[in-house]
């Protein structure tokens, strides 16, 4: 049932429910649901839309870091040059556009967790 249906039902419901003190309560529920539903048809949805495809990284090593930044800063340069991960780096934005998880040896056994997110501005 939508919105438009729901305000249908209770303006029904208002003009078959007879006014008296008795009443009144309800009727007064009635106005406010009305008023809500109302609103809502006025007012834009909250969403932003569909949502993107999230991801998902297993943790590994002893720590995680991320390298958060805007497009073509050399987040996947710097990621290729100090892990073994093989993060593709082009001159153009959105190269990277998932998240790429790469481990750094610090001292044996240690190890850190470097992940790469792109700010979308």
């Amino acid at each position: 049932m939508g919105i438009l249906e729901k305000i249908a039902e209770i303006e029904k419901e208002i003009s078959r429910t007879q006014k008296n003190k008795a009443t009144e309560y309800h009727l007064g529920l009635l106005k406010a649901k009305l008023a809500k539903y109302r609103a809502q048809l006025l007012e834009p949805s909250k969403s932003a839309g569909p949502k993107g495809e999230g991801f998902d990284v297993m943790k590994s090593g002893d720590a995680r870091v991320a390298l958060i930044g805007f497009p073509s800063v050399g987040k996947s340069t710097f990621l290729s040059l100090m892990t073994s991960t093989a993060s593709e780096a082009a001159s153009y934005e959105f190269t990277t556009l998932t998240c790429i998880p790469g481990v750094i040896e610090v001292h044996t056994p240690t190890s850190v967790q470097v992940l790469i997110v792109v700010v979308l501005y």
